[in-house]
């Protein structure tokens, strides 16, 4: 059995990992009774500090299968955080009383602050427009159950490239794989950071970046699709100057090969029409009951590798705090050491990857 400790990023998962996960999860969709008391006696805790439908429930649906039970918040103003506790008291806290803990946040880099004082192994079910790995897990999972491979492909990414973490986890696993040619479709203002741009370009794949979808709608094994996020933006105006820019129609589907395969985090808004769900190049509701079967794996695998509590021995110096983007949990949470990590030359926050 792998040792998952914590997960904060899709690539704390070696290949080899994520191809035992894949497997485990497989094996849960054919035989999901084999499972159905592999985590009895055993509590998860999901911290949801920002609205979720579908990592929550498929979180809980996850564990109650698999015979365990769940604790948690859905709304912050219903904890202790809205009397002012700081990040890291609320899961020194809560992992007391849980034996893995499954957290939400909107702020960029709280997960990964969150599992320096967990007792419990942590997953991060997204925080801010950093990364989201459990959705990434649904991703991948989808994508090698219908296209077979990680390689080779033409992967078109869509809509809100900027604050999307789901795409910006996404492109991070696709990284570790080669021969793929990515179309980043947005706007300007939209575009993909330039750090997931590194990335890329320090693997062996390919990046287009082009402003239409109909260009190279054709060109497409995958289509990923995205909603502009409306809670990501500082005003109504700027949010509207960038909604239904990109809209994927039954039309523009006459173009596209006929094994695309559609995916979507979901929610979805306004950016795929109704009628685009009845085509069966749609995938994304596959793939949502895909990320159930895949945190499955990923909770059995994490509670069968872990030795019980954490006795916490790390003293962590308080530091000023030296990431400058005013996203960073650092700006919240001042008794944050100030930890940074160094590649190809240059200097990064440990908590939000920003390049200082």
């Amino acid at each position: 059995m792998i040792n998952i400790p914590n997960l904060i990023d899709f690539n704390d998962l070696s290949v080899a990992d994520w191809d035992e996960l894949c497997r485990l999860g497989s094996d849960i969709i054919a035989d999901p009774a084999k499972y159905a008391h592999a985590c009895a006696g055993k509590v998860m805790a999901t911290l949801f500090y920002e609205p979720s439908t579908r990592t929550q429930l498929s979180f809980q649906t996850a564990m109650i299968r698999l015979g365990g039970s769940c604790i948690g918040f859905s709304d912050p103003k219903n904890s202790s955080v809205s009397k002012g506790e700081s990040l890291r008291d609320t899961i020194k806290i809560v992992s007391n009383y849980a034996d893995i803990a499954v957290m939400r946040n909107p702020v960029e880099g709280s997960a990964y602050a969150a599992s320096m004082y967990s007792r419990v192994p942590l997953v991060n079910a997204g925080d801010g427009g950093h990364l989201h790995p459990t959705q990434t897990m649904a991703d991948m999972f989808t994508i090698m159950r219908e296209k077979g491979r990680y390689e080779g492909l033409a992967i078109g990414l869509c809509g809100d490239l900027l604050n999307g973490r789901t795409v910006h986890s996404l492109m991070k696993a696709f990284s570790r794989y080669k021969n793929n040619t990515f179309y980043f479709i947005s706007t300007n203002e939209l575009r993909m950071p330039d750090y997931i741009y590194d990335i890329i370009k320090r693997s062996d794949n390919r990046v287009i970046s082009v402003n239409a979808l109909d260009g190279c709608i054709s060109k497409l094994d995958i289509l990923y699709m995205t909603r502009i996020q409306r809670e990501r933006f500082a005003s109504e105006a700027d949010y509207r100057a960038q909604s239904g820019i990109f809209v994927l129609t039954e039309e523009k589907l006459r173009r596209a090969k006929d094994d695309l395969t559609i995916l979507h985090p979901l929610p979805k808004v306004d950016e795929i029409e109704y009628e685009v769900d009845d085509d069966p190049r749609a995938k994304y509701f596959a793939q949502a009951e895909n990320g159930l079967y895949i945190r499955m794996a990923l909770i059995y695998t994490m509670l069968a590798g872990s030795r019980g509590r954490l006795t916490r021995t790390e003293k962590y110096p308080i530091e000023r705090r030296v990431c400058r983007n005013p996203r960073c949990v650092a700006a919240d949470e001042p008794y944050l050491p100030a930890l940074t990590y160094e590649k190809d030359g240059r200097c990064f926050c440990r908590y939000c990857d920003c390049e200082l």
